[in-house]
């Protein structure tokens, strides 16, 4: 069997299609949720709404991650690194189907913003792939690296007993990780500082607003 050809035209119904399947929430996990086997907590109205916030912005940074390996996958130069990009989208998918079942469990939604985060990393995502391969994988490293950071301190901040929800932002750090390690590894370069600066205030304004709406 041949690999088809994709022409402009079919990209483009492909990313619209991704688009707008990401946005409206149609995903499925090729892992089982790693909250499965957790015990239900006994959780206060105000700890089920702080954990929903919490699981709500996780959910945003996967929608995120869709839009950004999308575009830089779009973008690569080298094939090797489409493959491992698309990968990495894989996995992140997985992270968008557990965070959204999370939310729904604690009796709250999905951000109302999805589409304009989605379009916002898109743009960006694209911009840092066509600076080159290696400074696009140093885009990946150090979105992993503040990932990773943002995952440990909502472990700090999740109800002790909300097993559940610790059980999937533990696995979604320990693949935040490996991401982050494989993009080094393949050649990223490590980021200016005003730049990685830029990111950090960024995915705070992105984190708070998540939280709430």
């Amino acid at each position: 069997m041949t690999n088809r050809h994709f022409n402009p035209f079919d990209t483009l119904i492909c990313n619209i299609d991704k688009a707008v399947r990401v946005i409206a929430g149609v995903h499925t996990a090729s892992r089982p949720n790693p909250a499965a086997h957790a015990a239900d907590a006994e959780l206060t109205d105000d700890e089920k709404r702080h954990a929903a916030g919490l699981m709500r912005v996780n959910h945003v940074g996967e929608v995120c991650a869709q839009a950004l390996y999308d575009s830089q996958g779009r973008f690569a130069r080298s094939p090797e690194i489409k493959q491992q990009l698309e990968r990495a989208s894989r996995e992140e998918e997985d992270h968008l189907a557990w965070t959204a079942q999370r939310v729904e469990e604690l009796g709250s939604r999905t951000s109302l913003l999805n589409p304009l985060w989605y379009a916002g990393a898109y743009a960006i995502g694209t911009a840092a792939a066509l600076l080159g391969d290696a400074k696009s994988l140093g885009f990946v490293s150090e979105t992993e690296r503040q990932v990773e950071t943002h995952l440990n301190g909502h472990l700090d901040k999740l109800p002790p007993q909300d097993d559940k929800s610790r059980a999937i932002v533990r696995q979604m750090r320990d693949d935040e990780i490996e991401h982050g390690q494989a993009a080094r590894d393949m050649g990223g370069v490590d980021l200016p500082f005003p730049v990685r600066l830029a990111m950090q205030a960024a995915s705070k304004v992105m984190t708070t607003t998540a939280y709430y709406i």
